[in-house]
């Protein structure tokens, strides 16, 4: 047996993250002293332990680790294959994004050594007046935390596609999503997911047309705010102001681009004059 010492000497791992372990139901010592409290830990439970090192290294969330350990010897190594892949994923988009932002960091390091203010893109930003045509969707509306933004738009959508296929439903357009909150609130923001359909069926909508301000991005989602605020300028500049909640249609899945670049959103404000 190895004290918690020994132990957190060998794999690297202090004792206080040790105990933390034990308390989430990652891993618990072999044997703790009922008198002196001393914690041991067997040493076939280091390869355990390098496990968990190894997949923290790969950037699993505790969570995500916990849930692998549950599972049976025998289904372990499919469940952590299929694990990694979607991690390989994940992490192949983060570095495609890292790219993505160093090239645009060199771009305004040079335009500022050239005496162009880092802001001047937003001048840039073009803005349409145009008429949008009525559409029948196909929708679910959440209230949804930070941490929902973070995870994504793909569970959402993918519920409703589901709904496509079992309803036998035809598809009139790509991907929408419909902002309702009057302002952002960590807490949580009314988010309508929505795709055009051309039946009307249970949990569909009609979404009238009208006046828009439009504007196209070209590029990752993480610049959407410049785009947002580009298009409440050019709307108090021209005698506008908003008349219901923006929306976005995603002319390109996010998730399956494999350049940010490459990534293509229409932003829609619906509008009346002042």
């Amino acid at each position: 047996m190895l004290s918690i010492g020994e132990f957190s000497k060998i794999c690297g791992v202090s004792t206080k993250t040790l105990r933390y372990y034990a308390e989430v139901g990652l891993i618990h010592p072999e044997e703790i002293n009922p008198e002196s409290g001393y914690r041991y830990y067997s040493i076939r439970q280091l390869k355990k332990m390098l496990f968990i090192n190894r997949l923290k290294s790969y950037h699993f969330s505790l969570d995500e680790i916990r849930s692998l350990l549950e599972w049976e010897e025998d289904q372990a190594d499919e469940r952590v294959g299929r694990a990694l892949q979607r991690k390989i994923g994940e992490l192949q988009q983060k570095m495609d994004a890292y790219a993505y932002t160093m090239e645009q960091m060199k771009r305004d390091a040079v335009q500022l050594e050239n005496g162009i203010p880092m802001m001047a893109y937003l001048e840039h930003i073009e803005v349409q007046l145009v008429e949008t045509p009525p559409m029948n969707l196909l929708y679910t509306r959440q209230l949804l935390r930070v941490e929902d933004y973070a995870g994504g738009y793909g569970p959402y959508f993918s519920r409703l596609y589901e709904q496509v296929a079992k309803k036998g439903l035809t598809l009139l357009g790509t991907p929408i999503t419909i902002y309702h909150s009057p302002e952002f609130n960590p807490a949580g923001n009314d988010t309508e997911f929505a795709i055009p359909v051309m039946e009307i069926v249970t949990g569909t909508r009609d979404f009238p047309g009208g006046l828009c301000a439009k504007s196209v991005l070209r590029g990752p989602y993480s610049e959407m705010t410049s785009v947002h605020a580009r298009l409440r300028e050019w709307i108090e500049n021209e005698g506008f102001e908003l008349s219901k909640a923006p929306y976005e249609v995603y002319v390109t899945n996010p998730a399956e681009s494999a350049v940010p670049a490459d990534i293509v959103t229409e932003v829609y404000f619906p509008v009346r004059k002042k």
